[in-house]
C-alpha cells in the first residue's frame, strides 16, 4: 500500500514525486516510457529559472530524475490499464502489476494534435515527424517545413534552422503566437521563411512513397501553391491523455483535467498537476510547480485520513 501512486513522469510528476518523498510519503512513479515528458524532446530550454545559460531538454529532466532518485524514488517502466478512483484506497491496474494507494496524482500530460491529412499517419516517422529534436538529424543539408505559430512551432523552426538548408514555417494566420523574443529571432533567421494565411492540403510523395512537396492554400486568397520538402514538421499544439479517466473524473470540453488551487479534481483523493490539467500556460516550470503543489496536497490528504 502507497500513500501516493504518481502516473506520468514529465516535470509534473517527478517534481510530484520529490515533494512527496521529502514529506515522507511512501511513493511510486509509474512512467510507461521514459522520464521527461514533452521536455525531454525540447532542444533548448532558457526559460526555466536558475539556469542563465540555456540547457537542453534532455539533459534538464535527466538532472530532474536524478533528484528524485536522490530521494530514494521508485519508479517502475509498466503502462497503466485501468484505474479505480473513487472510496479510501484507489487501485492502479497495470500491464504487469496491480497497485493499491491512499492517494492518486495525475501527471499524463498531453500529446501532439495531428493535421488529420489523408496519408499523415502511414508517412509518420517517414518524412512527417511531431518532434523536431528527436529526427531533426535525418535533414541535413535538407529543406523542411514546420506547420504551427506557437513557441513549440518557432522553437523547432530555430532548430532545424542549425542544419538544414531551408526551413519554411507555415501558419494559418498573419502572425505568430509565439513570444515575441522567439518570433523575432525566426524572422532574422535568414534559413526560415515564413508562410503566413495559409494551410497544408496535402503531403505529396514520389513514387517511392518518399516526402517531395506540400501542397498549400491561402485562406485569404484561396491561392493554391506548391513547395518542395523533404520532411515535416508538425507542432500545432496537444491533446489531453486523458483516455484512462475522462469519463470519471470532471474535464473541460477539451478534455483537461479541471482542478482547484490545490490541484484536486472531482474525486477526493485524487489530484492532477501538468499539461493534463486546464490552464492558462503549459510550461515546464508551471507543470514542476503543479507538482509541488499535488503532492503537497496529497501529503495533508494522507494526514487528515489516516
Amino acid at each position: 500500500m502507497y500513500d501516493t501512486i504518481i502516473i506520468g513522469g514529465g516535470p509534473a510528476g517527478l517534481n510530484a514525486a520529490l515533494y512527496a518523498l521529502r514529506g515522507g510519503m511512501k511513493t511510486l512513479l509509474i512512467e510507461k516510457l521514459f522520464c521527461g515528458g514533452q521536455a525531454a524532446t525540447t532542444y533548448e530550454v532558457e526559460n526555466y529559472i536558475g539556469f542563465p545559460e540555456p540547457i537542453s531538454g534532455p539533459e534538464l529532466v535527466m538532472n530532474m530524475e536524478e533528484h528524485v532518485k536522490r530521494f530514494g524514488a521508485q519508479i517502475v517502466d509498466d503502462e497503466v490499464i485501468s484505474l479505480e478512483l473513487e472510496g479510501d484506497i484507489k487501485t492502479v491496474v497495470c500491464s504487469k502489476e496491480k497497485y493499491s494507494a491512499k492517494t492518486v496524482i495525475l501527471c499524463t500530460g498531453a500529446t501532439p494534435r495531428t493535421l488529420g491529412l489523408e496519408n499523415e499517419d502511414s508517412l509518420r516517422g517517414n518524412g512527417v515527424s511531431y518532434c523536431a529534436t528527436c529526427d531533426g538529424a535525418f535533414y541535413r543539408q535538407k529543406i523542411v517545413a514546420v506547420v504551427g505559430g506557437g513557441d513549440t512551432a518557432l522553437e523547432d523552426a530555430l532548430f532545424l534552422a542549425n542544419f538544414t538548408n531551408q526551413v519554411y514555417l507555415i501558419h494559418r494566420r498573419d502572425s505568430f503566437r509565439g513570444a515575441k523574443i522567439l518570433a523575432d529571432k525566426v524572422l532574422s533567421n535568414e534559413k526560415i521563411v515564413p508562410v503566413y494565411d495559409s494551410i497544408i492540403e496535402s503531403i505529396n510523395t514520389d513514387d517511392g512513397g518518399v516526402v517531395k512537396s506540400l501542397s498549400l492554400k491561402n485562406i485569404k486568397t484561396d491561392e493554391t501553391t506548391t513547395i518542395n520538402v523533404n520532411g515535416l514538421f508538425v507542432a500545432i499544439g496537444t491533446k489531453a491523455e486523458n483516455g484512462l479517466f475522462k469519463d470519471k473524473i470532471k474535464c473541460d470540453e477539451s478534455g483537461y483535467i479541471i482542478t482547484d488551487e490545490t490541484m484536486k479534481t472531482s474525486i477526493d483523493g485524487v489530484f492532477a498537476a501538468g499539461d493534463i490539467r486546464k490552464k492558462p500556460l503549459r510550461q515546464i516550470i508551471t507543470a514542476a510547480a503543479d507538482g509541488a503543489v499535488a503532492a503537497t496536497s496529497a501529503i495533508d490528504y494522507v494526514l487528515k485520513h489516516s
